[in-house]
């Protein structure tokens, strides 16, 4: 069998959505950091990989794969996860919970967007923690609301994690992060507890991985 490989960085919320799939799905894989903050995802070798010079890029069965929420489908369907309902209602409406995170939250606070809005405003890094709470905290906000139509026992979707709650614990990674209030979500961060106490959840945390100084 091929080895499969995540080219992953540490911070980054879509390698850290794969690094909980792989977990959960019970893969053994080779992390190879690719620095955001060094512009290696922009060198010639990684844009072979990736012409969109993005993490994260995932090589299992003698394919490469792009694009965390087509990974997260493939592991979904090859190897039998449950992340989605099977019920065709189920399934969409909690794709669209999950996208609210991965579609609509994440790429503003993607780090090339923030960076970007931070040098436009001509700030440090105090104008990249106030773009991101500009996001973040609606974001979030919006999500607690629309899992008020799920039954949390204890994940978003029932009792076993699935697609939602692997969008979601990055985005409250970089909640805690860029000093978003949470508290007041009593849903969400019922789900987050429950989900940080999971074994595959807990070994991709970005602290796991974060390079030694």
């Amino acid at each position: 069998m091929t080895e499969t490989v995540l080219y992953d960085y540490w911070r980054s919320s879509a390698a850290y959505r794969m690094r909980i799939a792989l977990n959960l799905a019970g893969i053994e894989y080779t992390s190879v950091p690719v620095d955001l903050t060094k512009g290696e995802h922009r060198a010639p070798e990684h844009l072979a990989r990736n012409p969109q010079g993005l993490v994260p890029v995932l090589d299992i069965d003698g394919q490469r794969f792009t694009q965390s929420l087509a990974m997260l489908e493939y592991l979904d369907e090859t190897r039998g996860m449950n992340l989605l309902p099977g019920e065709a209602v189920a399934r969409a409406k909690t794709r669209a919970l999950a996208y609210a995170i991965a579609v609509d939250l994440h790429p503003v606070c993607n780090l090339s967007v923030a960076t970007q809005a931070r040098d436009m405003a001509g700030g440090g890094m105090d104008k990249m923690e106030t773009w991101m709470q500009r996001f973040i905290r609606p974001g979030l906000q919006a999500f607690e609301a629309l899992l008020a139509g799920f039954d949390q026992s204890p994940y978003c979707c029932g009792d076993a994690p699935g697609l939602a709650d692997i969008c979601l614990m990055p985005q409250m990674y970089n909640a805690a992060r860029w000093k978003v209030e949470t508290a007041d979500l009593p849903r969400l961060t019922a789900v987050a507890t429950a989900c940080a106490a999971h074994p595959a959840f807990a070994a991709a945390h970005p602290d796991r991985w974060q390079p030694a100084a």
